[in-house]
């Protein structure tokens, strides 16, 4: 995939960036970054749990496939449940993405047009793990991917989500290499240095975006 697809020449003031990269990358930590110099992050994955949490019909669904009790007295997904069933289960992984992808998409859509009705000035970052599988990025003004070493990704996904190294490793294995998501980018950030490095980066190729928005030419 070489093709780098945008949205021509919106109006509408928004500087959309989709973020992108493997799992551990830091990805969620440069959302982060940004939104302290403004940016509004939509993060699909959030969206994914209010889908999941919320949509009557994907609960009716879910508790059909895994039980009524796949769901807790609070009334969330036992999400570790689900996966572990679809990460070892290509075809019940499928079926859970056709049922909540769609779905993921309409909000990010519907966000987006409210946001450009508008008409103000603003950086929108979306977070969104699976948004080049999605053809997403033809709605994005440009496309941030940021990378890692996969020794340092293994050990950010050992230390945040609780996973053993073999769980990491298999995660990371169903991924594209960073060298996919250097090809499709606009920017890149290699997350390999300090917290402080990682800031200047981000701060660096934000401002670089920005200028690309105001002169297309650039």
């Amino acid at each position: 995939m070489t093709e780098r697809r945008r949205r021509v020449r919106p109006t509408d003031g928004l500087l959309i960036i989709g973020l992108v990269g493997r799992a551990g990358s830091g990805k969620s930590t440069v959302a982060r970054l940004l939104e302290t110099r403004g940016a509004l992050v939509l993060d699909a994955d959030r969206m994914g749990h209010e889908v999941t949490d919320t949509d009557p019909d994907v609960r009716m669904a879910l508790e059909a496939q895994y039980g009524s009790r796949v769901y807790g007295a609070d009334g969330r997904l036992d999400r570790a449940t689900v996966a572990a069933h679809v990460f070892s289960d290509p075809a019940a992984l499928q079926r859970l993405n056709h049922l909540v992808h769609p779905r993921i998409l309409r909000r990010l859509h519907a966000r987006l047009a409210h946001l450009a009705e508008l008409h103000e000035p603003r950086v929108v970052v979306v977070d969104a793990a699976l948004m080049l599988d999605w053809g997403f990025e033809a709605a994005c003004d440009a496309v941030l991917a940021v990378t890692a070493p996969q020794a340092q990704q293994l050990a950010r996904l050992i230390a945040s989500r609780g996973w053993t190294a073999e769980q990491a490793s298999a995660r990371l294995a169903n991924q594209q290499p960073n060298d996919y998501f250097e090809r499709v980018a606009d920017e890149v950030l290699h997350n390999d240095g300090t917290q402080e490095q990682l800031r200047e980066a981000a701060d660096a190729a934000l401002e670089r975006m920005l200028a690309r928005r105001r002169s297309p030419s650039v």
